[in-house]
């Protein structure tokens, strides 16, 4: 069982929950994941982590309340709590070495905390480290203590609505920066439109762009087949094989189009386990 040690609202809609997972954060490396099972027979969840401490065991994650499973997790789950299961490390390491300047883009939930991971172990390698966070709005932006300014040596915060940080999305702020010669190499993470997009402009300056291609998964561990993407004309899967991927030769269209397969399924959970909470 895993000790849940500390739990807080992000924003209206994400939560940062921290668990006590000892193997997992000793063998965790960015890039890799972790599926979360909150009872015996739940859901199993895939989540990128925000850090994950050798020392204490313990790993930080942030949730959004999307689904009935993280919903479920939100309302009944306290500090002091058990998760049922936490499995990981999944999935593949990112290569982290010196690359000159690096840039982490993100725009959602796990790309957010992706974003402080893989900055973090960038500038321990002695790279110069930019970070651009891209969130809805202020009520949807996360507090100051959780955002990726500790990491980074140059740090941009951007709203889409101009009511926090700069007015706009990372796209206008790394292009700025690409023109003024500053960009070595991209990662990112977050909504897989604007990555796909992030794939054009980097592909344009042929600059190498490394990025969590997110795709529905059920066991985590490449047996369901579930997360396959096309890949430079070849069938991946993002578990096994990602879940970063060089962003410019993903097939953007069929990941987008797979991404959609459950949702109705999805909102027929979550309204059943609202209505059952009372909630609607």
């Amino acid at each position: 069982m895993y000790r849940i040690t500390a739990k807080e609202e992000l924003d209206v809609r994400d939560f940062f929950i921290e668990v006590e997972a000892p193997h997992v954060a000793k063998a965790w490396k960015p890039g890799q994941f972790v599926v979360l099972l909150i009872h015996e027979k739940g859901e199993r969840i895939p989540m990128s982590i925000y850090y994950a401490d050798r020392e204490t065991g313990r790993m930080g994650m942030f949730i959004r309340r999307h689904g009935k499973t993280t919903f479920d997790l939100w309302d009944n789950f306290d500090v002091g709590d058990y998760l049922y299961a936490v499995a990981g490390p999944l999935g593949k390491p990112i290569e982290v070495k010196h690359y000159g300047n690096v840039v982490f883009v993100s725009d959602a939930v796990c790309g957010q905390a992706e974003n402080y991971a893989t900055l973090k172990a960038m500038k321990e390698a002695g790279n110069y480290t930019i970070s651009i966070q891209t969130f809805e709005d202020k009520a949807h932006s996360y507090p100051e203590k959780f955002l990726a300014k500790p990491v980074a040596d140059e740090y941009y915060l951007t709203t889409e609505d101009g009511s926090r940080g700069i007015k706009g999305h990372y796209l206008d702020v790394l292009r700025e920066l690409i023109e003024k010669d500053k960009v070595d190499i991209v990662f990112g993470g977050g909504k897989l439109g604007s990555l796909k997009k992030l794939a054009e402009l980097t592909r344009e300056y042929g600059i190498p762009t490394i990025v969590t291609v997110r795709q529905i998964m059920v066991d985590g561990t490449g047996m369901c087949g579930s997360c396959r993407i096309l890949y430079n004309g070849e069938i991946k899967f993002a578990c096994r094989d990602g879940p970063m991927f060089d962003a410019h030769k993903v097939d953007w269209d069929d990941v987008i189009r797979r991404d959609s397969r459950f949702v109705r399924e999805q909102e027929m959970a979550k309204k059943h386990y609202l209505e059952s909470k009372g909630v609607v």
